[in-house]
């Protein structure tokens, strides 16, 4: 079995924000796989299925974003999961916009929502998909740059590109394991 958890914020507030970029990647799988993600369970929306012969499960947690250890923990205890067997997908302001790239393991960086789930799991032995966002303008707050919607639609065509790879990378995790998947969306998407 495996877990793919796409972080962000729920309500309609903070949709197609920057930081909802786990979200917006969790939709586009859903869809790809015909698995609705509705049901609610461990704090969070989750959809479960099969891809590539095995269980799959696809979470957005409902905790907001700082707070979204306490769904991943508790997603890690109901399905028996270790945390190599759950991949997850955020958003980083300390990658390029739009720029791709997946890690076996790793500290929470400045992310607060992974900061949450290290506090809470004890562990950052989670493989994660970041996705680029960019540093915020020297004249934006971080909370309103992460918080903040895409500015152009170019903008928003990039972010949608990423998310697309984000999802086919976090796929071929599922599928093949995450040095099969850093090998392979690591080299091909460095800039």
């Amino acid at each position: 079995m495996r877990a793919i958890v796409g972080l962000g914020n729920p309500g309609e507030k903070y949709a197609h924000t920057r930081h909802n970029a786990g979200f917006d990647t969790l939709d586009i799988l859903s869809a790809k796989l015909e698995l609705p993600i509705r049901k609610l369970k461990c704090r969070a929306v989750v959809g479960e299925g099969e891809y590539s012969g095995e269980r799959l499960v696809l979470i957005k947690p409902q905790t907001f974003m700082n707070e979204s250890g306490f769904s991943v923990a508790d997603a890690l205890q109901w399905y028996k999961l270790r945390p190599q067997e759950m991949l997850l997908i955020v958003d980083d302001i300390d990658l390029p916009f739009g720029q791709v790239r997946l890690r076996g393991k790793g500290g929470p960086g400045t992310h607060n929502g992974l900061r949450s789930i290290v506090q809470c799991t004890a562990t950052g032995d989670f493989p994660r998909v970041r996705i680029g966002m960019g540093a915020p303008p020297p004249e934006w707050d971080l909370a309103d740059w992460v918080l903040g919607h895409f500015l152009t639609p170019e903008d928003r065509r990039l972010a949608y590109d990423a998310y697309l790879t984000a999802a086919d990378a976090a796929l071929c995790w599922a599928k093949d394991g995450i040095d099969t998947a850093m090998n392979q969306f690591n080299r091909k998407h460095a800039g």
